[in-house]
């Protein structure tokens, strides 16, 4: 690591300890030409799957949108942020584990609505509704009869 003050590339890690949320690495390091300190920080570069979309665009993976989806379907349902956070970090880690380039939004879909099927009955059958695109008033009545 090149040190900030004088640009001497030999700098020796002084402490190493995890971030707040364990999701970085924060080290503190001292130049071995200037003796001056200072603090760097590591956090995983991780390559999420490209989603193809219905109309075969191709978009970067966002866990914003897999939020507002979670939000959407839970509103006004007692299921606490700590527990949705887990779900969509739990459908993150299967997107990284299949290994994919490309996977299709269908898919995600499919895996929001497990998630949700286990989270809160009401939400699942509120994205359900949105995401099968339901034709008639008998292809929703089967899938609260499902639910149930």
């Amino acid at each position: 690591m090149k040190c900030p003050f004088c640009a001497h590339a030999e700098t020796q890690v002084v402490e190493t300890r995890l971030g707040e949320d364990a999701s970085l690495i924060r080290r503190r390091r001292r130049c071995n030409s200037c003796d001056k300190r200072f603090t760097t920080y590591e956090r995983p570069e991780v390559n999420f799957p490209v989603v193809v979309k219905k109309d075969g665009r191709r978009v970067d993976f966002e866990r914003s949108k897999l939020e507002g989806s979670f939000a959407l379907a839970l509103r006004k349902r007692p299921v606490s942020a700590d527990i949705i956070a887990a779900a969509i970090e739990r459908i993150e880690e299967r997107l990284l584990t299949l290994g994919l380039r490309e996977i299709a939004s269908n898919k995600i879909g499919a895996l929001v609505m497990r998630e949700l099927k286990k989270l809160d009955k009401v939400a699942y059958v509120r994205f359900a509704s949105v995401y099968r695109n339901f034709e008639d008033i008998d292809e929703f009545t089967a899938l609260v009869d499902e639910v149930r």
